[in-house]
């Protein structure tokens, strides 16, 4: 079974920045479009950006322009770039096939954006 291991949250000023890191234990990065999700304290997990095997990209209205998703087939690794942090963007960040997720999901990793 594949795992999938998130990592890079933390507590960061509004207008900051994080690269959160996900490690899939297989070569699924070859194979299916992944995403990273996010869910806040009270909402849903919603998807924010996902990376198709070819490499085309596709964002949520609330991070576009903001966030940058890519990924590396070597490592099997999947980046979350995300800059100009709003305190809105505060929840826990995880990543999963896109679509309907395909494995566990892993324990995510917390981002907070708080002055």
């Amino acid at each position: 079974q594949v795992q999938l291991v998130e990592s890079g949250g933390g507590l960061v000023q509004p207008g900051g920045s994080l690269r959160l890191s996900c490690a899939a234990s297989g070569s699924i990065l070859r194979i299916y479009t992944m995403g990273w999700y996010r869910q806040a304290p009270g909402k849903q997990r919603e998807l924010v950006a996902a990376i198709t095997r070819g490499g085309s990209t596709n964002y949520a209205d609330s991070v576009k322009g903001r966030f940058a998703i890519s990924g590396d087939n070597a490592k099997n690794t999947v980046y979350l770039q995300m800059n100009s942090l709003k305190p809105e963007d505060t929840a826990v960040y995880y990543c999963n096939t896109d679509g309907i997720p395909k494995y566990p999901w892993g324990q995510g990793t917390q981002v907070t954006v708080s002055s």
